[in-house]
């Protein structure tokens, strides 16, 4: 009986998901593991005429925490926010940050972005990142760099929170000359969180887990302007539009799909 509400519960929350993405007169297909996360930056790319820079999530919080470059770097949550130009890199702002040619990053330089001098033999560098449209053979393949990571079903299928539980992953939380110098965090308590609908499993969330990625200025105040549970008010539809949790979960981390995740309580 118990696992029959459940799903009913679970087909009323897609339909609700449905809804949420119908009101924005887009049609999302489900994208392939390598595509998830995925950003295309195009703010002022194609109107300098040079293809849109495609920006890979998965390989880059393989290397840093999202706190490093959401907060320490100052990229915006959402695409198209910064306003990222070429001038920005080369004087070290953003992607010019960490990819100035001169910084190394586990033993390996990363490669320069941008250049003040550009020349005919620099144009496959910047084909690294200005390649939407272009069949450009990326440094890293998605199979390959994966093939160990411990799996998932939802998302690009890899569950980022066992990678790092297991070494797999030492995602990088502080870049000299960048960041602040921080105390480590006190762990807070996992708390219960409990759902509208009658028979849905509570949402236990973890902040040992989102510690570890964002610390509390990524999440507090921008996301959410309260540090007292159930201070900060929010519905699944809030959510499914991209809204408080949504903010990672519709885009980057586990996909809402995924609703064992966080509705994790069995039901009494």
């Amino acid at each position: 009986m118990k696992r029959n509400v459940f799903i009913v519960i679970m087909v009323v929350m897609v339909l609700v998901a449905v809804v949420a993405f119908a009101q924005t007169g887009v049609k999302k297909k489900r994208p392939l593991p390598h595509e998830f996360g995925k950003v295309t930056i195009n703010n002022f790319s194609e109107a300098a005429k040079v293809p849109a820079v495609e920006f890979d999530h998965w390989l880059h919080r393989a290397k840093f925490t999202c706190r490093v470059c959401h907060v320490d770097i100052g990229f915006g949550m959402k695409a198209g926010t910064t306003g990222i130009r070429a001038d920005d890199n080369i004087k070290g702002f953003y992607c010019g940050t960490c990819h100035d040619g001169k910084r190394s990053i586990g033993g390996k330089k990363v490669f320069e972005a941008c250049s003040k001098n550009f020349s005919r033999e620099s144009f496959g560098r910047c084909q690294r990142c200005h390649s939407v449209g272009r069949n450009v053979k990326p440094e890293y393949d998605f199979a390959a760099f994966t093939e160990k990571f411990p799996k998932e079903r939802f998302g690009n299928g890899i569950d980022w929170e066992k990678a790092e539980d297991s070494g797999i992953v030492k995602p990088i939380d502080h870049l000299e000359g960048v960041s602040i110098k921080r105390p480590p965090l006190k762990i807070q308590k996992d708390f219960e969180l409990n759902p509208q609908i009658q028979g849905m499993p509570d949402i236990i969330f973890s902040h040992k887990k989102h510690t570890v990625w964002n610390g509390c200025e990524l999440c507090h105040p921008e996301i959410f302007l309260g540090i007292k549970r159930g201070q900060t008010k929010y519905s699944m539809a809030d959510i499914f539009q991209g809204k408080y949790c949504g903010v990672c979960h519709v885009n980057v981390a586990f996909p809402l799909l995924d609703c064992q995740r966080c509705h994790a309580k069995p039901v009494n």
